[in-house]
């Protein structure tokens, strides 16, 4: 049983233009556009949530004008501090992360806090990574990412150019 008769006159109501046939193509970059360049990122000072949303964007390519959601069109960041990223409203001590090792009782917490001191790289990635797609192209987009807890990093040779989040500075 058909719903509503045809499909165009649909359309036609919803979308005048697309009636008149001047309805725009879904732009689709061929990858012969999509230019990566390499970003630096000093975390020192910065606030985890902001710090992760502006990287996040750098990685999906949502900065650029060629950005399509279904293609991975997005840069290489690398994060160097990473150690000394700070949370806000005393989240280190109350925000809890939780890991499930897959048996009945395997059920893991710990701070943030906790997280920032053993591996401040690993709660940053994690961070971001939840903010990336939960598929393939969020696994392409993550793995573009490099952080390091420390000022020193090996890529050098990319010649990263340093970019600047002051929207993600701590308030003092």
């Amino acid at each position: 049983m058909r719903f509503g008769g045809g499909g165009s006159s649909l359309i036609r109501r919803l979308d005048p233009a697309a009636a008149r046939g001047t309805a725009l193509p879904t732009y689709s970059p061929k990858a012969s556009q999509i230019e990566r360049s390499w970003h630096l990122v000093d975390a020192d000072g910065l606030v985890l949530g902001r710090l992760a949303t502006e990287v996040a964007g750098l990685l999906r390519g949502k900065h650029k004008p060629i950005y399509a959601p279904h293609l991975d069109t997005g840069d290489h960041v690398v994060i160097v501090n990473a150690a000394k990223v700070t949370l806000t409203a005393g989240k280190a001590r109350k925000k809890m992360v939780y890991r499930h090792s897959g048996y009945p009782g395997g059920l893991r917490s710990q701070t943030y806090a906790d997280k920032l001191n053993r591996q401040p790289e690993q709660a940053l990635r994690d961070t971001i990574r939840g903010m990336l797609p939960k598929t393939r192209l969020g696994r392409a987009q993550i793995r573009k990412l490099k952080v390091y807890a420390g000022p020193t990093h090996p890529h050098q040779a990319q010649n990263p150019q340093p970019y600047a989040i002051d929207r993600a500075r701590a308030r003092v």
